[in-house]
């Protein structure tokens, strides 16, 4: 049986190697990657050099935002909730 979120995780894996950072809520949201962790381990196994940091939920929301409509909450405290965000080392 063919895994049936490879299409969401070959196309965040494409998005993560053409350089750009990617959070947990963005694989989600944008690729329907649940797992992002799995993703990240199994490149770092490829020989990949994996970079990592805290950034807000305005920051990951902001980058969503570019491909899709996220609103959340008004009393969601964007600048308070810290995700980790990833990004291929080149």
């Amino acid at each position: 049986m063919k895994n049936r979120n490879s299409v969401g995780e070959l196309a965040c894996r494409e998005h993560l190697l053409q350089g750009n950072k990617l959070t947990g809520l963005e694989a989600s949201t944008l690729f329907g990657v649940s797992w992002l962790s799995k993703l990240i381990s199994g490149l770092r196994k490829e020989g990949w050099v994996i970079k990592s940091q805290t950034c807000t939920y305005a920051a990951a929301n902001e980058r969503i935002n570019k491909y899709a409509q996220l609103i959340p909450p008004a009393n969601l405290p964007v600048r308070e909730i810290h995700f980790t965000e990833y990004w291929v080392n080149k």
